[in-house]
């Protein structure tokens, strides 16, 4: 299986026992949209309903990090969701979201693991079939693996021998919008670059092409062949850093999960402001 799969590839498949589909649609609190009563009134048939705030460490104050290991194989097995199953991930969000989803599966030691091109919007957009409610769950067993592949804030002070790329809109980075969390101060990560994650889409959903992908990484000043870290507001648009360096044949990559969120908290921490 690709890891981006098209609708029509996914539509000629649904209902096959080993695939599991899974929403993993996620907004911004200030938004007034949730994912998950979307979710409840149309998803694509079939599909599990992957809650990013509630799969999450709740003892850590950022919001929904990367859960412990044991928790997030319980938390899959509790949805249906097998470790060995195709799994393919879409949403319904600006945010793009299904990148997080799919990193957190990968993450924890999903082999098998693929973005719908497009989401959810593409399969409206072509009248494809949907349901409404929650799906039937199945037995399933998730033995959870973390892969290492997510750095924390003292790592980062420490120094990691990665350039850093901050996935927020321009505005944000360079300090001249504020945040959309109060108590959050603006700027950046010093030595951060700055790709937004909306150039990696196409106006109608889909990422764009490896090649364009390798060109808006070198005009962002980063190699998308070698490992850097990731970071956005709070770990969850970073994934699509992550998952277009994936597509041009890079995995050494890694997420800062509390990213911004918990950096621009600390009154310690560094800032910069201006452009990268």
């Amino acid at each position: 299986m690709d890891s981006l799969v098209s609708t029509e590839w996914l539509s000629a498949r649904l209902g096959e026992a080993d695939l599991k589909v899974v929403d993993a649609s996620w907004h911004l609190p200030a938004s007034g949209r949730s994912g998950r009563d979307e979710y409840h009134a149309a998803h694509i048939p079939g599909a599990l309903f992957f809650d990013i705030d509630e799969v999450a460490d709740r003892s850590n104050p950022a919001p929904h990090a990367i859960p412990k290991t044991e928790e997030f194989g319980a938390a899959m097995a509790a949805l249906g969701i097998g470790k060995d199953d195709r799994i393919v991930v879409y949403d319904n969000s600006p945010l793009r979201t299904a990148a997080r989803g799919w990193f957190m599966l990968r993450h924890f030691g999903a082999p098998r693991v693929a973005i719908l091109d497009g989401g959810f919007q593409k399969w409206l957009v072509e009248n494809r079939p949907t349901e409404s409610g929650e799906p039937s769950i199945g037995a399933a067993q998730f033995d959870a693996v973390s892969s290492g592949g997510v750095v924390t804030k003292a790592k980062i002070l420490a120094g990691v021998d990665a350039p850093l790329v901050d996935a927020r809109g321009k505005s944000r980075f360079e300090g001249s919008d504020p945040e959309p969390r109060q108590g959050i101060a603006s700027g950046h990560i010093p030595g951060a670059r700055n790709l937004p994650f909306g150039a990696l889409y196409r106006e109608d959903g889909r990422f764009q092409s490896v090649d364009e992908l390798r060109r808006l990484f070198a005009q962002a000043g980063i190699d998308p062949q070698r490992p850097f870290v990731a970071s956005c507001g709070s770990g969850v648009t970073a994934a699509s850093l992550l998952f277009a360096a994936h597509l041009i044949g890079n995995d050494h990559t890694m997420l800062y999960d509390g990213s911004w969120t918990e950096w621009g908290a600390d009154p310690a921490t560094p800032k910069a402001l201006g452009p990268a």
